[in-house]
């Protein structure tokens, strides 16, 4: 597992990850969440709609890795969908990953914090 993917296990354990759909679009019409991470091998319908949602709110949007991947950095099977609820570990998270290769998308809308 890598270095971007093992922070979200240890944000798991600090209780500061939410997972699945309707948690996270509850997470973000309230404006808890920090950074919305979306699997890049999710559907084109889910990604649009998350890809709204989050530009609507206002919060920061990743499209990457799988959701394998996504769900065994933090102990779960596969999650197409988490949240990141805590801003220290968003800010964190956006600055390792960098150029990470296995990033599709990365969107910044405005609530950068």
């Amino acid at each position: 597992m890598n270095n971007e993917l093992s922070l979200l296990g240890l944000a798991m354990r600090a209780g500061k990850v939410l997972s699945g759909d309707e948690l996270v679009l509850k997470a973000i019409r309230s404006r808890e969440a920090a950074l919305v991470i979306l699997a890049g091998d999710a559907s084109a319908n889910t990604q649009k709609k998350f890809r709204d949602k989050c530009s609507s709110y206002q919060i920061p949007l990743l499209i990457g890795y799988d959701r394998d991947a996504l769900g065994s950095s933090i102990g779960k099977e596969g999650r197409v969908i988490m949240a990141l609820t805590d801003k220290g570990f968003a800010g964190l998270l956006r600055k390792r990953i960098g150029d990470s290769s296995e990033v599709e998308y990365i969107e910044y809308t405005g609530a950068e914090g």
